[in-house]
């Protein structure tokens, strides 16, 4: 007898932003294929959106840093959501 698979926390969230979970015992199935897909893209974006940072902090007009500062957030949500989805697919391997 095999143990359950944890739900999967998925890289977007439900209704009031509430966390999404996939329950399925089929990693390569559709929605797991487009959660892998979305997570990709979405530490994509925080990476670039880190490098514009990076570039455009030193001389920026604070229009410009509150549309930064906000972009930021929402790519580390996204990346901590990932690595929190991550970490519990990597404790179900062990």
């Amino acid at each position: 007898m095999t143990t359950p698979r944890e739900p999967r926390l998925l890289p977007w969230s439900g209704a009031e932003g509430k966390p999404c979970y996939l329950i399925t015992d089929d990693s390569g199935g559709t929605v797991s294929r487009l959660a892998d897909t979305t997570e990709s893209t979405q530490l994509g974006m925080g990476a670039e959106l880190l490098a514009r940072a990076r570039d455009l902090l030193p001389r920026a007009p604070h229009g410009e840093l509150r549309y930064l500062a906000e972009r930021l957030t929402e790519a580390l949500t996204d990346t901590l959501r990932v690595a929190e989805s991550r970490g519990r697919r990597l404790r179900d391997l062990s």
